[in-house]
């Protein structure tokens, strides 16, 4: 794995050692504390743990040799879009370069049979329809985060072309595009859940930029799973069917606005917390209106979301509260899983 010290990937982490999986990370620290890494012991479920950065090909390339895997999951990557406003140069050099990288290393390491390139929802070149998106839809990026991940789908594609469709070289790429993912442990900036379950532990009213904007929410083991069911058929005999890009987004209940989902979060929390819708003109551009058609993972992956969204936002507030208590995380986080799992 790539980015198991980040919020996904240390879910997934958690995940693939539930499954009997031997993890091997790659990552920079994580950002900031308290991190999920940290805070649910990822550290001490893997097999090894390096630490560098994705701009350095013969580390990466070193990691691989060490490990030897079988199937790599990328997610490492700069994932805010105000901080891609912010970095743009150093946003496209993680998000483009890394995932080149990645997949260089990959080239070059003969035990890999399956990547999974973890991209986003943001990569289509988004007209504000009420039309959601599918896999075959255009590619586009107003802001820097987009348009370095619609870039590193491109060099994904390039690869999977190039180097690995011939039966001389028989690993299977694949890219995942997820909508705006919740859950216990994220800590992140400029994310709407986190902020708001920061605030409201401080007391504070929370403020939005964009209350009207629709994205499609679901929690962090929505996707994971399908990433994990879309890893097991890329190694199957038939693998090569799956190696394209994926859709994992949640049903239309779950595309609903920022405001919906703060007012939600503020009732589930209680204790006065409050909401502020103030729209600006003086933010920095982000989509208004983006869905997501994951027609192609039902129909081939039989995945399908499993939690509604009121589900989801109970099982990240009461995460939260678990942690504030001093609980167990990473027993409390794999209940969670299980609890997942069970639902199917």
């Amino acid at each position: 794995m790539t980015g198991h010290t980040g919020f996904k990937g240390s879910w997934l982490a958690l995940w693939l050692h539930r499954l009997g999986a031997a993890v091997h990370g790659y990552s920079l620290d994580p950002l900031g504390s308290p991190a999920m890494f940290e805070v649910a012991g990822v550290r001490q479920l893997l097999a090894s743990d390096f630490r560098a950065d994705l701009a350095d090909l013969e580390r990466v390339k070193a990691s691989f040799a060490v490990a030897q895997p079988e199937v790599i999951f990328h997610l490492a990557a700069q994932p805010l879009v105000r901080e891609s406003y912010r970095d743009p140069i150093g946003t496209l050099a993680t998000n483009v370069m890394g995932t080149a990288h990645v997949l260089e290393a990959a080239r070059c390491t003969s035990s890999v049979r399956a990547v999974v390139v973890v991209t986003t929802d943001k990569v289509y070149e988004n007209r504000e329809s009420h039309d959601a998106y599918r896999e075959s839809d255009s590619l586009g990026g107003h802001d820097p985060y987009s348009a370095s991940k619609a870039a590193a789908e491109i060099v994904a594609a390039s690869y999977r072309s190039s180097f690995f469709s011939s039966s001389l070289r028989p690993a299977h790429i694949a890219t995942v595009r997820a909508g705006n993912v919740i859950g216990g442990g994220d800590w992140a900036t400029d994310r709407l859940v986190p902020d708001c379950m920061r605030a409201f532990a401080r007391r504070e009213s929370v403020h939005l930029r964009f209350p009207r904007a629709v994205r499609p929410w679901q929690h962090v083991t929505e996707p994971l799973a399908g990433y994990l069911q879309l890893a097991s058929r890329l190694l199957s005999t038939d693998g090569a069917a799956f190696a394209k890009a994926w859709n994992f987004g949640p049903d239309s209940s779950a595309e609903v606005t920022v405001g919906e989902v703060a007012d939600h979060v503020a009732a589930l929390w209680g204790d006065g917390a409050c909401i502020v819708h103030e729209p600006s003109d003086a933010n920095p551009h982000e989509a208004g209106l983006l869905q997501l058609d994951s027609g192609l993972a039902r129909t081939a992956l039989l995945w399908k979301p499993r939690w509604a969204l009121l589900q989801a936002l109970e099982r990240t507030v009461s995460w939260q509260r678990a942690w504030l208590r001093g609980e167990d995380m990473a027993a409390f986080s794999m209940g969670q899983i299980g609890n997942y799992e069970a639902a199917a």
